[in-house]
């Protein structure tokens, strides 16, 4: 069930060509979410977040991703999330530009090698492309299986998952 408001004034170009869009999704083991979009037709401004209905806790979720099977593992990230590939020394962190999404391990994985990908083609420097095309090779062979690598979720909204039994959940203490 979607909900969506048209024609309303966007934060970034002012126009009223923002729409708001809601939707209710009912995702296995992890309950009722709401999946929110804002995006404007002129200045092509788009967030997105996504939360659950209920209060939870902080958490911190680990996952080994060790087969090509894990890239089809269900992953739910809230624009509060940061998400590490430590092994990788690699980070999305939240903060005002992050966007809370639904997808699995595989695309997030293509997120982090798109990130990487604008750093190789954006650098004059010879040494940020080489280890960029380091980065993207060890992410080939993540994906295939060949490199066993965990991807850490800490979330102090506590609206973020990885649908698996494999998944390592983790209380978080609330920073005062």
């Amino acid at each position: 069930m979607m909900e969506k408001i048209d024609k309303q004034k966007c934060p970034v170009c002012l126009t009223d060509n923002l729409t708001l869009m809601q939707e209710e999704m009912d995702i296995p083991f992890f309950g009722k979410t709401y999946l929110f979009t804002m995006q404007c037709s002129s200045c092509q401004y788009k967030k997105t977040d996504i939360e659950s209905e209920g209060q939870k806790d902080p958490v911190k979720i680990t996952f080994e991703i060790n087969s090509e099977d894990d890239m089809k593992v269900r992953v739910v990230k809230s624009s509060e999330a940061t998400i590490k590939i430590p092994q990788l020394r690699m980070s999305v962190e939240s903060g005002p530009g992050s966007e809370g999404y639904v997808s699995n391990i595989e695309g997030v994985l293509d997120r982090f090698k798109k990130i990487i990908e604008g750093e190789r083609d954006d650098s004059e420097d010879d040494n940020t492309k080489k280890h960029a095309k380091n980065l993207l090779k060890k992410l080939w062979k993540v994906k295939l299986g060949d490199l066993a690598v965990k991807i850490i979720i800490e979330d102090p909204s506590g609206n973020s998952a990885i649908i698996s039994k494999k998944a390592v959940i983790e209380k978080l203490k609330v920073k005062k």
